[in-house]
């Protein structure tokens, strides 16, 4: 492996830092690599893998102002890329406004989710809270051949070099980009269209908008979703002729709203309601449909199926979980990330247009979260999603499972102890013809070893475990939200002598 330091940053965490998502798994990086010729420690790079695998998460320089929530950090996107059998690694801290902004002033600015707007040493931000700081480091698309980074509380979406992870800009849409609201992370990207789907949120009235961007990278239409108040929405879907948005019982308490407190509640007396609107459709056009209270942090696919529209995601048992009593004071803090605690598990809705009904079901008791399908099946009928387990009590990766929605079978592959995942991305395999004609790639965080590595399963045998693994320069921070670009969908792939020879948008 050829591996060259390319830049470092000054961190001004206390080196006896004990904060649970700081540490241990979620030790932060300083260190940008450059790293080709990835060393294999087991199998073979596949010929026949052919593009980039993306992982943004948070990954913080500063401390908290006062108490650090593990979705504060600072956004750092992982770049490993698959050419002719070789592999090559890039690593690079988004550099959002507010990055920049502290690192100038050698500390934070800017208050994170649990703590109050009022600390703000700046008197502006970003986000539906407003005073947070724009850290970009939820979520990570490829559109048009530019990556996208973006946050779960709403701002500007950054454009990154796929192959370098170089941050190159902000999105404009040709000056449209709706800047007074921003987008919210996990906007979506239909490949047959070429058109990227989003949503924002805010405190202001109508509390959501949503949009379409077309293939020419141009806003093409954005409408008010109107809201009876603000909402913490985070994801949403699409089909070919609709999009899926939603209105949880998961909310700031609007008296203490009132007061610039942001302190949200589940309100278990209230029903989950849905949005089917059609793709460049206005407010007028919603359906609304209802079905039983939970909150979704995140939906695998949708479709349509005759007069219906089906929607899976992971439906959340308890939303709220009560404290147990049994763990450390910030572990405590922390029980609504466990997904054995929101008791997370796959369920399937269907919306019916003719009659204006929902049915629910369950589709499996396996609980698991943060779902990956093949990217060519988004918008259409799919039969096998790719999620993750989680160590109980705890934000962490410990296995995935590949769901078969059509017979209801699973294959599971669990990590060792001590190793955990990211969020596994489904990389079709060059020429296939299959659904899960392919590979997973997903980055572990290995505290045996002291280290980290790229995992390579083929799509087909989950449970026989990795085909390959590549050594990564340093041990990186767990993380969460990844993406697959195909080669051919990127731009100069095959112009450069190698695959990392391609950089520079």
């Amino acid at each position: 492996m050829d591996v060259e330091v390319v830049g470092k940053f000054l961190s001004t965490l206390a080196e006896d830092d004990d904060h649970p998502y700081r540490t241990g798994p979620w030790r932060p990086q300083t260190t940008e690599y450059d790293a080709d010729d990835l060393t294999v420690v087991e199998g073979a790079i596949p010929h026949d893998l052919d593009g980039v695998y993306l992982r943004n998460t948070e990954n913080p320089v500063h401390p908290a102002l006062k108490f650090y929530h593990p979705f504060d950090g600072d956004g750092m996107v992982h770049v490993v890329g698959f050419r002719d059998g070789k592999a090559f690694y890039r690593n690079r801290f988004v550099r959002t406004d507010g990055f920049q902004a502290e690192n100038e002033a050698g500390g934070p600015l800017w208050p994170g989710l649990a703590e109050p707007v009022q600390l703000a040493k700046r008197d502006y931000g970003w986000g539906a809270r407003t005073l947070m700081k724009d850290a970009s480091s939820t979520d990570v698309a490829v559109h048009r051949g530019v990556a996208l980074t973006s946050h779960y509380q709403c701002g500007d979406l950054y454009r990154i070099d796929p192959f370098s992870g170089d941050t190159v800009g902000k999105e404009q849409w040709g000056g449209r980009f709706p800047s007074d609201w921003g987008v919210s992370a996990h906007p979506k990207v239909d490949d047959r269209t070429g058109e990227l789907l989003f949503f924002s949120y805010s405190k202001q009235a109508p509390f959501m908008r949503y949009g379409v961007v077309d293939a020419d990278n141009e806003l093409a239409h954005l409408t008010d979703i109107p809201l009876p108040g603000p909402r913490l929405p985070h994801d949403m879907a699409f089909t070919e002729n609709y999009a899926i948005l939603n209105d949880f019982p998961m909310f700031w308490d609007p008296q203490l709203l009132a007061a610039d407190i942001h302190l949200p509640g589940f309100h278990h007396d209230m029903p989950s309601r849905f949005a089917v609107i059609p793709r460049r459709g206005g407010a007028e056009a919603i359906r609304w449909f209802e079905a039983d209270p939970t909150f979704v942090l995140h939906f695998t696919n949708a479709y349509e199926d005759g007069d219906e529209i089906v929607l899976d995601g992971f439906f959340q048992g308890d939303p709220s979980p009560l404290d147990s009593g049994a763990e450390g004071k910030l572990q405590k803090a922390f029980r609504y990330l466990a997904l054995d605690r929101l008791q997370t598990r796959l369920r399937r809705w269907r919306f019916n247009l003719v009659t204006g009904q929902t049915t629910e079901e369950q589709l499996t008791d396996s609980i698991t979260e943060f779902g990956m399908i093949n990217a060519g099946y988004a918008g259409l009928p799919y039969r096998y999603a790719y999620a993750a387990t989680g160590k109980p009590g705890w934000f962490l990766f410990d296995g995935l499972v590949k769901h078969d929605l059509h017979t209801g079978a699973e294959e599971r592959f669990a990590y060792d102890d001590g190793v955990y995942g990211s969020e596994t991305a489904m990389a079709p395999r060059v020429g296939s013809t299959a659904e899960d004609d392919g590979y997973l790639v997903t980055l572990a965080t290995d505290m045996n070893a002291d280290a980290s590595y790229c995992l390579l399963f083929d799509a087909t045998r989950v449970s026989d475990g990795p085909i390959c693994k590549l050594a990564l320069p340093e041990r990186i921070s767990s993380g969460t939200h990844s993406t697959w670009a195909a080669g051919p969908d990127l731009r100069r792939w095959r112009d450069a002598d190698t695959a990392a020879g391609a950089i520079g948008l």
